[in-house]
This record gives C-alpha cells, sequence and structure tokens, in this order.
C-alpha cells in the first residue's frame, strides 16, 4: 500500500514524539458502523520497535528515581484531563468500535477509575519492616519497579484495558511498551497524547503498532520484563508460552463462558432486564458478557418474557440514542457468529430470536446482528462450549441449584459469574462452591471496581498475579528485603562526633 492510499496514517510513539512509521506494511482500520476505511494503521519495523523499547529502558532510570508522591501527582493530572475530554474520547471510541456513545464513554469511565487508583501508587508501594527480629538487628521490605512493561491490548475496550495497564505500571515507577489492536488504535493515541499534556516524561510510555509479528518480537525482546495481555484463548496461551519461555513475567487474560444462574425465587422481571442487558450489550463484544443463562427448576418459565424483551432490542449506530448497542468489530467477526448460530439451529437449539438477517437503515454495510436466543440447549452444543463474542444468550434448564453449581464448575472458563435469588443460604453456597473468579449476587457483570483485582481463573487466565489494585502493583513490581544491623560501640559521642552542617 503506497503513501497515496492513506486515509489518516496512525503515528507511532517513541521517545515523546509522535512519528510516521518507514513500514511498507500498512493495515486499514474501518468503521464498523459502515466498513468504510477511517485510518492505516502500520506494522511497527524492528528498528522501531527497539527503538521504544530502548528510550523506555533509558527512560526508566531517571523515572524510578522520581519520588511516588511526585508520579502520583502525575495520574492526578492524567484523571482530571481524562474527565475533561471524556465526551472526546467516547467519540473517537465509537467511530473505530462501533459502540455506541453511552457505552463508549462507559469504556472509558472504567479507565479513569484505574488512573484514579494508580494515583494512590504511595499506600500500594508500602513494604513491612520487623523490628529485632535478631539481637539489634531488623528486617525489612523494599517495593521496587522492573524496568520496561509491555501491554497488548484488544479491540473490544480500547481505552478501559489499556488504561488497566500503563497507569499503573508507571505509577509503581516503571516505563511502557503499549502495543493496541491494530483495529482500534486511534483511542490509544489519544490517550498518549492527554498522558503527555499531563507533564508524563518523554519515553515513560511508547506505543507501537501491528499484528502478531510484531507481537512475537515484543515477546522475545530481552529488555522487556513483563507482558499484560487481553485477548482470546488462543492468543493469550500463545502469549503466555512465548513470554514465559522468554523469562518475562506474563499476566494473559483469556476467553470466557460467563454464566447467570436464575432461581425460582428470583424476581424475574429483574432477571430478564439483566439478561437481555448483559447479553447483547456492547453487541456481546465483552469477556464478562453473559452468554449463558442456568435456568433452575420453574424458572425456565421465563423464557417466553425473555423472548419478548429480546425482541425489542435494536442495535444501531453510536449517533442513534435509541440503539442498544452498536456492529460487530469485523466482517469476519460478524461471519464467525453468523456460522455459531447456524450450527445452533443445526444440532437441535430452538432459535427462540434470530438476529440473523439484521439490518439498520441507512447503514447497509455494517456489521450488523439482532440479539439472539436459544432454548433447549444442552452442552454438547457448540454455540455452549464456543465463546460467540456476539448479541447471543443460549439458556439451559437444570433441576436444582447444585445441578448449575456442578455445570459451571466443568466448563473449562471461569471468568465471571452470577446468581439471581431471593435466598441468602443459596446465594453463599453458589458464592462458595463455583469455581470462577469473579461472582455476582443479584448482579449481572460482577467486574470489580480498581481498588479490588480483577479476577478470572482457569481457563479464562493464565499467570499468577491480575490486572489492577494490589494485585497489578505487586506484578509490576519486585521486592527487596533488608537486613540491617548497626553497632552501639559505632555510635558518634562527645568530642569525637561529626558535624555535617552541608
Amino acid at each position: 500500500m503506497s503513501d497515496a492510499n492513506f486515509i489518516s496514517p496512525v503515528p507511532l510513539y517513541v521517545s515523546g514524539e509522535f512519528i510516521h512509521s518507514s513500514s511498507t506494511h500498512w493495515i486499514e482500520v474501518t468503521n464498523p458502523a459502515t466498513n468504510s476505511v477511517i485510518a492505516n494503521v502500520p506494522c511497527a519495523t524492528e528498528r522501531e520497535i527497539d527503538a521504544a523499547i530502548a528510550s523506555a529502558a533509558e527512560t526508566f532510570e531517571t523515572w524510578r528515581e522520581v519520588a511516588v508522591p511526585e508520579r502520583a501527582r502525575l495520574m492526578l493530572s492524567y484523571q482530571q484531563l481524562l474527565k475533561e475530554y471524556h465526551d472526546e474520547l467516547a467519540a473517537i471510541l465509537s467511530s473505530e468500535t462501533g459502540k455506541n456513545f453511552a457505552d463508549a464513554k462507559g469504556d472509558v469511565w472504567r479507565g479513569i477509575e484505574v488512573v484514579e487508583q494508580a494515583a494512590n501508587i504511595a499506600s500500594l508501594m508500602m513494604g513491612e519492616t520487623v523490628e529485632n527480629v535478631a539481637a539489634d538487628i531488623d528486617s525489612y521490605s523494599l517495593i521496587q519497579p522492573l524496568g520496561v512493561c509491555c501491554g497488548i491490548t484488544p479491540f473490544n475496550f480500547p481505552a478501559m484495558i489499556p488504561l488497566w495497564m500503563f497507569p499503573m505500571a508507571i505509577a509503581a515507577g516503571n516505563t511502557f511498551v503499549l502495543k493496541p489492536s491494530e483495529q482500534v488504535p486511534l483511542t490509544a493515541m489519544r490517550l498518549a497524547e492527554l498522558f503527555e499534556l499531563a507533564g508524563a516524561p518523554k519515553g515513560v510510555l511508547q506505543i507501537v503498532h501491528g499484528g502478531k509479528k510484531q507481537v512475537d518480537y515484543l515477546l522475545a525482546h530481552p529488555d522487556i520484563r513483563t507482558i499484560s495481555f487481553v485477548g482470546s484463548v488462543p492468543v493469550a496461551r500463545h502469549i503466555y508460552q512465548t513470554g514465559t519461555h522468554h523469562l518475562k513475567r506474563v499476566q494473559a487474560f483469556a476467553g470466557a463462558k460467563n454464566h447467570m444462574v436464575v432461581m425460582p425465587d428470583a424476581n424475574m422481571g429483574q432477571v430478564v432486564n439483566h439478561l437481555v442487558g448483559s447479553s447483547v450489550g456492547a453487541a456481546g463484544q465483552r469477556c464478562m458478557a453473559i452468554s449463558v443463562a442456568v435456568l433452575v427448576g420453574n424458572a425456565n418459565e421465563i423464557i417466553p418474557d425473555l423472548k419478548v424483551a429480546m425482541k425489542k432490542v435494536k442495535p444501531g449506530p453510536s449517533n442513534n440514542s435509541e440503539a442498544a448497542y452498536g456492529p460487530l468489530i469485523s466482517r469476519a467477526a460478524k461471519q464467525r457468529v453468523l456460522q455459531l448460530i447456524e450450527q445452533g439451529k443445526q444440532q437441535g437449539a430452538v432459535c427462540e430470536v434470530d438476529g440473523s438477517n439484521c439490518t439498520v437503515a441507512g447503514y447497509p454495510d455494517g456489521n450488523w446482528l439482532g440479539p439472539t436466543l436459544f432454548s433447549g440447549v444442552t452442552t454438547d452444543m457448540a454455540i455452549y462450549q464456543q465463546e460467540i463474542f456476539g448479541p447471543v444468550l443460549v439458556c439451559i434448564a437444570v433441576d436444582s441449584l447444585d445441578e448449575a453449581i456442578t455445570l459451571i464448575n466443568t466448563n473449562p472458563y471461569g471468568n465471571g459469574t452470577s446468581i439471581f435469588t431471593a435466598c441468602g443460604a443459596a446465594a453463599r453456597k453458589f458464592q462458595h462452591r463455583i469455581q470462577v473468579g469473579q461472582v455476582g449476587v443479584n448482579v449481572p457483570i460482577p467486574v470489580p471496581l480498581p481498588f479490588f483485582s480483577f479476577t478470572g481463573w482457569r481457563g479464562s487466565f493464565y499467570g499468577d498475579l491480575h490486572a489492577y489494585g494490589k494485585q497489578a502493583v505487586r506484578f509490576y513490581t519486585e521486592t527487596k528485603t533488608v537486613t540491617a544491623r548497626w553497632f552501639d560501640e559505632d555510635i558518634p559521642d562527645g568530642p569525637n562526633m561529626t558535624i555535617n552542617l552541608r
């Protein structure tokens, strides 16, 4: 692709400068509502990636010595700018993801909340001290930054997920190289501009672009200490296996199949509303979406009401305030979901609501998919076994809470789950026995606020320390333990005391 074909070429951000890449390989960025090209993003060359990492490594030597309160004040300034430019960021985000404006604003806001937590970095960097661990010997621990950290982020949350990563890492004293999704690079670039405007020194944040080749180069680079990733299961496995093979600390957040258990005593009006919103919101393109309703006993009787409610929900462009959600990210993503819907029908599930032939007036080329509801689903069907990542909800009927718990614990994923019930004992049994990292009780999407951590389990996460909260600080730092002894006879006294008045 020649320079003559560029539509708003996306720059790299290296050493505090927005630079035009010398790459000969560029990827088109499209608006999912129209599939029109809105930008071109480069696949950075190895020399450009080396330059970004070298700049980050050099900057680390001075940034690590910056006082913790000063790093916290940078984050305070940054969160204020993010709030000031909230709507602008949401508009950029909508243009490249297709999200409706309210959803895009939510994406930005959840990132702002993490930046606010990063401003609390001083209390999160505290070590521990024990006096007199032996005679006249004290021990204490220091929390110190690691060096150059790297983040590889997905298309579905182009503000929130980068803001999960680089503010916490940089506040802890590291420098950071971000590789945003090549499908949605524009939001990340604006985040970098605002970070610079907030007073971030040149070199603490770098942004490079590209696909698998660029990711693999980052994973193997000897100067990168940590890798943070959010994305699909196969890619998360590759990131984790490759990164750890190169002796890096890795956190890789993978896919999910999130279940909502509905007990017969639940408030069914609330259940229907929350099932619809949590399954089709953001076109189902979120790792915490509820994609399976587990209906216990008589709760199966809500399917007709659920069917009516799902039919009322309509997708549309971001400038339509009445649209419940936007398009899927790409034609390929839509085709994959359509194939899974067809498989569900062929394997015997009842398609109560079929959104396969959805159209939106004025946007004939968008990646539209209407809400889709299946009942009579069994665990051997593809629509249950695979993460659909579209506005599709499948319903499974079970006879008891124990059966529901076994069903969920047998599933390979463990990202999020919820139970809707009026019975405290049922809720307590569920939250205690369920092998899922994030549990909601009468809450459909239990994403923790940033003073906790995002804690997916089992096949939804590869690594040991999770995103944001206290675990993120531990992920981006190392603990140094000091054991010190001072001798009383060395204390200067009287005429032998030396006083330095400088």
